[in-house]
C-alpha cells in the first residue's frame, strides 16, 4: 500500500497531471481498493469495476465539478468516489453514517444527482444542459449510462428529446456484455471521429452511403453483428443508424479499458457542438477473478472472502423472505398453469430463478422497464392468465400509473410481489420500499397484505391467487422469522387481522415486520406494570374495521408500520376511528417526512423509533407514564 498514486488524489484535477501509463496504474490501485473495502462492506462490485477506466478518463479531461459527469444508476461509481476526496473515509462505504453507495450531493459536490433508480441519466443530462444554454456558459455535460439501463422507457424518451433540443453534451455508453471485433473496432474508430467532426456532419450522408457499399465493410458488420447478444445492443451500431437518426452523433465501439484510446476519444468529441453518443465496450467485474466469472452475484454482493469470493454467511435460523414467496410461487405454478411471473431485470433478486428454470415459457424478464412490466401484467390478465409481478418497492413506484390505469380501473387479477418492502439497509434513501403502503392503498379495488412472517407470507400468495383482482402483497429484505411454513397455506378471510397478545392499557395495531416489534415492545413493557394488546393486522386494505373498534375501548391505540406515515396505513386506521366517532388517543408510528439514510436495518429502526424500544417508549410518553 506504500507510494500509492492514490494516496496523492485529493480531487479530478490531479489526474490531468498523470500520463496515461500512471492513470492505468491508478485504476490497478483503485480496482484494489474497491475489492478490498466491499469484502467488509458489501456492495456493487462488478459494475463499479468495470467502469473504473472511464471515470478516470472522464474526470482527467472535464473540470468538475464546473463541468458535470452524471451516472446512471451510479452502482459503478465507487472509483469517482475515490477520486473525488473521499478516499481517506471509502472504508465506510454503505456504513452507517460512511460513505453512501451511490452518488449523493448533499456528500460531495462533485455528485450532480441522487442517481439509483436506472435510465434517468439522459433526463437529468440534457436538463443541466438546456440550463447552461439559457445561461449561455459553457461547461461541459456528460452521462455515463449502462446498457441495460439504455432499456428503459425514460432514457428513449430522453434520447428523442437530446436529438431535437440538439444541446451538446456526451453520452458514454457502457455496454459491458459485447465482445468487440478487433478489425471492425480500429475501422469504426476512424469513422466515429469522423462522425464527430464538422466537416462529417456536412457529408456524412454520402460518406455513409459510399462506406455500406464496401463489401468488406460489409462482411466486418455481419461478422460483428453474430457477436451481438439479444438486448438493447442489436441496434447500437446497426446498418440504420438509430442513434443518428435520432439526431445524436455515433462512435464505434471502443474498448473501455483502454486509457489512451477512451481520452482520445473523448477528447476528440467533448467540444462538439451537437449531442455525441461514444460506445464504450467493458467488462464488468474485470481485475477480479470471481466477479468476472460471475458478474450477477457481484453486481450487489454481501461482504465477501477476497481470496475465493465467497460471500462471508452468517449462520441463518431462517430462509429469506424471497426465496421463502420463491418456494411459494413455483408450489402454486405446479397446480395453475395459467401462472406467469414477471419481473423487471431482478429475476435472481426477486427470486424468480427457480420458476424461470422450471416455467420458461411462463416467465418474463421485462428489463428495466418497470412500466412496461405492469402494463404487460394487464394484457396477461385480459388474456385469461394470472400474472405475479415481482419487483422491489422502490422500483415499482415508477409503475403507478399503470398499477392504476391498466390494472386497478379494469379489475383485474393481477399479483404484485412487492420485495424490499420497508427498510432496506445499506443501500440508502433510493432503495429503502418507504412509500407502497400509501400509494397502494390509496388505489382504488386495490388489496393489500402485509404478512409478519413467512407463514403469512405464503397464506398471502395462495389469498391473493384464489381471490383475484389486483393484489399487492409487501414483503421485507432479509431472512424471516423462522416460523414453521405450512405444506397446505390456508388463505385469508377478507380484512380479517390476527389477535397476537392481550392487553387491556393499550392496543399495538401493528403491519407486516412491525409485528415482531411491536412483540418485544409489549414485553418491554409488561415489565414495568403496562399490558399491551398486539395485532397483527394482516390487511393495509381493506383495514379490519372491528379489530379497530375493539382497540378504540382502550385507553391508548397505537399503529406500527414499515413506511411512511403520511398515507400511510396509521392514518387509515385514524379514518376508521373518527368515522366510528371514537374518542380515543392514538399515535402512529412510522417514517416521518424524510428520507432514510444508509446503515444495518436495525440502526436504523433505531433511529426511526421502530424497534421494540422505541415503540414502548412511544406507548409509555403517550399513556403519561
Amino acid at each position: 500500500m506504500d507510494d500509492r498514486i492514490l494516496d496523492i488524489i485529493s480531487s479530478p484535477s490531479d489526474l490531468k497531471l498523470l500520463t496515461d501509463e500512471e492513470l492505468a496504474l491508478l485504476a490497478n490501485e483503485i480496482r484494489e481498493e474497491i475489492i478490498t473495502v466491499t469484502s467488509e462492506t458489501g456492495g456493487h462490485v462488478a459494475s463499479s469495476l468495470g467502469a473504473v477506466e472511464i471515470i478516470l478518463a472522464a474526470h482527467s479531461l472535464l473540470d468538475c465539478p464546473t463541468d458535470k459527469l452524471i451516472f446512471d444508476v451510479g452502482h459503478q461509481a465507487y472509483a469517482h468516489k475515490l477520486v473525488t476526496g473521499r478516499q481517506g473515509m471509502f472504508d465506510t462505504l454503505r456504513c452507517y453514517g460512511g460513505v453512501s453507495g451511490f452518488p449523493k450531493p448533499t456528500e460531495s459536490e462533485y455528485d450532480v444527482h441522487p442517481s439509483g433508480h436506472a435510465s434517468d441519466s439522459l433526463s437529468t443530462a440534457l436538463g443541466l444542459a438546456l440550463a447552461r444554454d439559457l445561461r449561455g456558459t459553457h461547461e461541459r455535460i456528460v452521462a455515463v449510462i449502462g446498457d441495460a439501463a439504455l432499456s428503459g422507457g425514460m432514457a428513449f424518451e430522453a434520447l428523442n428529446h437530446i436529438g431535437q433540443a440538439q444541446s451538446p453534451m456526451v453520452i458514454i455508453l457502457n455496454d459491458n456484455e459485447m465482445s468487440i471485433s478487433r478489425n471492425v473496432g480500429a475501422l469504426m474508430k476512424h469513422l466515429g471521429y469522423m462522425r464527430a467532426s464538422s466537416q462529417y456532419r456536412q457529408t456524412r450522408d454520402s460518406v455513409q452511403e459510399k462506406l455500406e457499399s464496401s463489401g468488406w465493410l460489409g462482411n466486418a458488420m455481419a461478422n460483428f453483428g453474430r457477436n451481438m447478444k439479444e438486448s438493447m445492443k442489436q441496434f447500437v451500431i446497426p446498418r440504420s443508424m438509430i442513434f443518428e437518426q435520432l439526431g445524436i452523433l455515433c462512435t464505434a465501439p471502443i474498448d473501455g479499458h483502454d486509457i489512451p484510446l477512451l481520452r482520445e476519444t473523448l477528447a476528440n468529441v467533448i467540444d462538439t457542438d451537437v449531442p455525441v453518443l461514444v460506445h464504450v465496450v467493458t467488462k464488468k467485474g474485470i481485475g477480479y477473478g470471481p466477479a468476472e466469472r460471475s458478474p450477477e452475484v457481484f453486481h450487489g454482493v454481501s461482504p465477501f472472502d477476497i481470496a475465493t469470493g465467497e460471500v462471508k454467511k452468517k449462520p441463518s435460523k431462517a430462509p429469506s423472505y424471497t426465496s421463502v414467496f420463491s418456494k411459494a410461487l413455483v408450489a402454486e405454478a405446479a397446480n395453475d398453469d395459467d401462472i406467469v411471473a414477471i419481473t423487471a431485470a431482478m429475476k435472481d433478486g426477486t427470486g424468480l430463478a427457480e420458476f424461470a428454470e422450471l416455467y420458461p415459457d411462463r416467465f418474463v424478464d421485462a428489463g428495466i422497464a418497470e412500466e412496461h412490466a405492469v402494463g404487460l401484467a394487464s394484457g396477461l390478465a385480459v388474456g385469461g392468465k394470472k400474472p405475479v409481478v415481482a419487483i422491489y418497492s422502490t422500483f415499482l413506484q415508477r409503475a403507478f400509473d399503470q398499477m392504476i390505469i391498466n390494472n386497478a380501473l379494469p379489475e383485474l387479477n393481477v399479483v404484485f410481489a412487492i420485495d424490499r418492502a420497508g427498510i432496506v439497509g445499506e443501500d440508502g434513501p433510493t432503495h429503502h420500499g418507504m412509500f407502497d403502503i400509501a400509494y397502494t392503498r390509496m388505489i382504488p379495488h386495490m388489496k393489500v397484505l402485509a404478512p409478519s412472517n413467512e407463514a403469512e407470507l405464503t397464506r398471502s400468495l395462495r389469498t391473493a391467487l384464489a381471490m383475484g383482482g389486483p393484489f399487492a402483497i409487501r414483503y421485507p429484505r432479509g431472512e424471516a422469522e423462522g416460523v414453521e411454513i405450512p405444506s397446505e397455506p390456508e388463505p385469508f378471510e377478507l380484512g380479517k387481522s390476527r389477535l397476537v397478545r392481550e392487553g387491556s392499557d393499550a392496543a399495538i395495531l401493528a403491519f407486516g415486520r412491525m409485528v415482531g416489534r411491536a412483540e418485544e415492545a409489549a414485553r418491554i413493557l409488561a415489565a414495568e406494570g403496562i399490558e399491551a394488546r398486539v395485532v397483527d393486522m394482516r390487511w393495509v386494505k381493506p383495514l379490519d374495521a372491528d379489530a379497530i373498534r375493539k382497540a378504540a375501548k382502550l385507553p391508548l391505540v397505537v399503529t406500527v408500520e414499515g413506511g411512511v406515515i403520511s398515507g400511510g396505513a396509521g392514518e387509515g386506521v385514524l379514518g376508521e376511528l373518527a368515522r366510528m366517532r371514537a374518542n380515543v388517543p392514538a399515535v402512529t408510528l412510522g417514517i416521518d417526512d424524510a428520507f432514510v439514510s444508509q446503515g444495518k436495518t436495525d440502526l436504523l429502526l433505531r433511529d426511526l423509533g421502530l424497534d421494540g424500544e422505541g415503540i414502548a417508549k412511544s406507548v409509555k410518553k403517550a399513556l403519561g407514564r
